[in-house]
């Protein structure tokens, strides 16, 4: 019976939102417990893999960061590749709308966050925090008024959250990265050239890839550059079709890491980078500018920056709201994409190092994600049904 109930729980579409919910809510309980050191030996537990003279000393918080992190930017990068081939981002009319709407998502808190911490040269290299959307949780909430709306809106989060994704991927390439190795490099690009060969080739063989990728992984991670990169250059590579089996490698590998990802590597994330003690934390701590700059990029940026972008689109004819999809419905949608979470707290683990600082960010994120998930519900809640 628990097996079934479980397997029935799996299938609820906002299973996996739950799950990461309760797994940050389990380490926020876990750190303002008597328990917190056992907690912090967990994470800072050194792991250490050695092949020859090749090693990597890692403690368990960034394994989880570098490694499994790499495998969750796999699967996003393979939903990426496979929308922009022949999915909802395929088309110019159906790419219009969410990519504006992810610009205006991106570039507003990216203006908020810096206006408000205008005086603090540290702090702006948080940028970036509050314009990421996570997926599972954003998608996860939506589902639980699937009654009420059209499936088109769920479509347009979906795409709009994919860009934002695409969008995280080059920022964390360009801006946060440490000193370059430039042999790590090269030995990256020639991985990638190996990839490159197998496609033109037309290897169709997806372990081929995964192996190759996880000497890139290596490259990457001691090349300065963040290591979940090499997930997605993989991904990019993985072979959509095999016209000769009627197959598909990218869909195939997509499938088998989706409950992975969604029911393990994600949750356990949360798990590790949730953790905010409110040890020292007042109600004050809210607007200590990097907490309230993240705040205010989630709930007001993400919101006003997709609304905003998506009226100009519309004044210029450039693209419509979704089917059967009422403004009230827009616009919690819109604050939907406000729920950073997952995203926005790894950002914040590249962007600064300092413990104090890596709280007064966790306090922003799940604020500001909270605030803006609450909001967005009132506003699908008053808004009438779907039309069927």
């Amino acid at each position: 019976m628990p097996l079934k109930m479980l397997r029935e729980f799996i299938k609820f579409e906002s299973s996996a939102g739950i799950i990461l919910f309760l797994s940050a809510l389990a380490a926020v309980v876990l750190v303002n417990s008597p328990l917190h050191d056992y907690y912090d030996l967990i994470l800072d537990t050194q792991i250490t893999i050695a092949i020859g003279a090749l090693s990597l000393s890692k403690p368990f918080l960034l394994w989880i960061n570098d490694g499994l992190m790499a495998l969750f930017f796999l699967y996003v990068g393979l939903e990426i590749k496979r929308e922009v081939v022949e999915g909802e981002l395929s088309r110019k009319e159906q790419i219009t709308l969410p990519l504006l709407a992810a610009i205006g998502g991106i570039v507003f808190p990216a203006l908020i966050f810096l206006y408000i911490n205008k005086e603090n040269e540290i702090y702006q290299q948080g940028w970036a925090i509050s314009s990421a959307t996570d997926i599972a949780f954003a998608l996860g909430l939506m589902m639980l008024f699937k009654n009420k709306i059209h499936e088109s809106l769920k479509v347009t989060l979906v795409a709009i959250a994919i860009i934002d994704d695409l969008a995280a991927i080059l920022i964390i390439a360009f801006f946060y990265t440490d000193n370059l190795s430039l042999l790590s490099l090269a030995l990256a690009g020639t991985c990638i050239l190996a990839l490159f060969l197998l496609r033109l080739f037309q290897i169709k063989k997806t372990t081929t890839y995964i192996l190759i990728g996880i000497v890139l992984w290596v490259c990457v991670l001691k090349s300065g550059v963040h290591a979940t990169l090499a997930g997605v250059v993989v991904a990019f590579f993985i072979p959509l079709k095999d016209e000769k089996i009627n197959k598909s490698p990218l869909r195939e590998l997509e499938h088998e890491l989706h409950s992975w990802v969604t029911y393990g590597i994600l949750p356990i994330f949360a798990f590790a980078n949730a953790g905010i003690t409110f040890d020292g934390l007042t109600f004050s701590s809210l607007f200590n500018t990097l907490t309230l700059g993240i705040v205010l990029g989630l709930v007001l940026g993400k919101s006003l920056g997709v609304l905003l972008m998506t009226a100009i689109g519309s004044v210029l004819r450039i693209c419509t709201l979704p089917d059967q999809v009422s403004i009230s419905q827009f616009i919690g949608m819109s604050f939907f994409t406000g729920i950073g979470f997952t995203m926005s707290l790894f950002i914040g683990t590249l962007a600064f190092d300092d413990v104090l600082l890596q709280t007064q960010i966790r306090l922003g994120v799940i604020v500001g994600s909270l605030i803006a998930g609450l909001v967005g519900s009132v506003f699908i809640l008053v808004s009438k049904n779907k039309v069927n």
